[in-house]
């Protein structure tokens, strides 16, 4: 028997393949009508659980949103600014915030709230913040001190002005009782028993903090100031564009190198003669670029310098004076001393009497070992350094003739 075929039973092939161009057209256009509109959340619809009762909700829309998000993000990137939204510093991941820019830790923060620096500004626990302050300080004096040295330092702060913040060091740890001074209420102490002033200045002298000066004066406690106008002194390193300087030092027994020795016939000088051997280079220390570590001043840029070269451990300072040319180009121009505006070194061992006695040594001597000590530590790393870094770059140091590492 015939099995009767229906002609309409049977589709054409070109029926059949328009069902498919059709079906994936759909399929496509779908899928990117989905990916330009936002994400539906189907954890915020209030859907009962019994309609997904295996399913978790948060799971998919984690692993899924992504896609749709970056999508309508590329999407509305220009609507966005011309409604004044700037997406240039940003990378979104939702609502959260990303700013590269920012510093280091603070990426998270939007850049409006970050305060990348500080100050020594005292503020008061009452009022408008905007009001506290009826005068902010340009520049900043530190004295690392202890209590038997209050009557110099009493009359070395007096020298300074409402344009200096007053920072002491107490070595010895009684900073309350220096409140017999009316100025000492307006000042910063910091206490920590038998530390130095280059300890002190390492951990509390961070550029981000001394910022908002433009000068930092790091002193010892033992300095006569009888010929010393603070704001003069300011202005002839600004005339004469010194970076790093000190006063000069009137001419006594106790001076260790020319260049620091005050001139009668000068506002200032950068270069000096020497014993003989001294000096290899005259534009390198002891006879220009240099500086004691007694009475620095140090311009904002040179500081941010100086302190990240201060060594953790080695407390002293010894050997820094040699090395604070490497912070300032050209170094023998840029740093000097000023003749016109001089102290006097009282040479007292104060700080000295703050260690211990062994072996039937007395306290300062083993101080003054360990001074000698970290000059000549300093100095190996320093040219340690320096070598390591110029054979990384692929420069043999040796072709410096020492003029680099010293």
């Amino acid at each position: 028997m015939r099995i009767p075929i229906r002609s309409g039973n049977i589709r054409k092939p070109n029926d059949m393949m328009r069902l498919i161009v059709t079906a994936f057209v759909g399929t496509v256009f779908g899928f990117f009508l989905g990916v330009s509109f936002p994400t539906l959340s189907l954890t915020k619809m209030n859907l009962p659980s019994t309609l997904f009762p295996s399913v978790d909700l948060t799971y998919i829309e984690d692993k899924y949103s992504g896609i749709s998000t970056k999508a309508l993000l590329d999407v509305w990137s220009s609507f966005k600014s011309n409604r004044g939204i700037s997406t240039r510093l940003y990378k979104f991941d939702g609502t959260k915030i990303w700013v590269p820019s920012n510093p280091q830790g603070a990426e998270r923060l939007p850049p409006g709230i970050i305060e990348s620096e500080s100050d020594f500004y005292l503020r008061r626990l009452w009022g408008q913040p905007s009001q506290d302050l009826t005068i902010k300080p340009k520049y900043l004096v530190t004295f690392t001190v202890g209590y038997d040295q209050r009557n110099n330092i009493d009359v070395a702060v007096k020298k300074f002005s409402e344009n200096f913040t007053v920072l002491l060091f107490h070595y010895d740890g009684r900073s309350s009782e220096w409140e017999e001074f009316e100025w000492s209420k307006r000042a910063i102490h910091v206490s920590v028993r038998k530390q130095t002033k280059w300890w002190f200045a390492k951990r509390f002298l961070h550029p981000d903090i001394v910022a908002p000066y433009d000068y930092i004066f790091i002193w010892d406690e033992d300095l006569g100031v009888e010929h010393f106008d603070p704001e003069e002194y300011i202005r002839l390193i600004g005339k004469h564009g010194l970076e790093i300087s000190q006063p000069g030092l009137e001419p006594n027994s106790r001076l260790t190198w020319e260049m620091t020795k005050r001139r009668g016939d000068s506002e200032i000088h950068k270069i000096t003669g020497e014993k003989p051997g001294w000096c290899s280079d005259p534009h390198l220390p002891p006879c220009a670029a240099f500086v004691e570590i007694m009475a620095p001043v140090f311009s904002r840029n040179a500081w941010r310098c100086v302190w990240h070269m201060i060594q953790n451990d080695l407390v002293h300072g010894w050997g820094l004076d040699f090395a604070l040319r490497k912070c300032i180009e050209p170094a023998h121009e840029k740093i000097g001393v000023v003749d016109s505006q001089w102290v006097v070194h009282q040479s007292v061992p104060s700080l000295g009497n703050q260690g211990q006695a062994e072996g039937g040594r007395a306290p300062w001597e083993g101080v003054r070992e360990r001074c000698k000590k970290e000059w000549t530590m300093f100095q190996d790393r320093m040219a340690n350094a320096e070598r390591a870094y110029f054979q990384s770059m692929g420069v043999d140091p040796s072709q410096f003739n020492g003029s680099i590492i010293k």
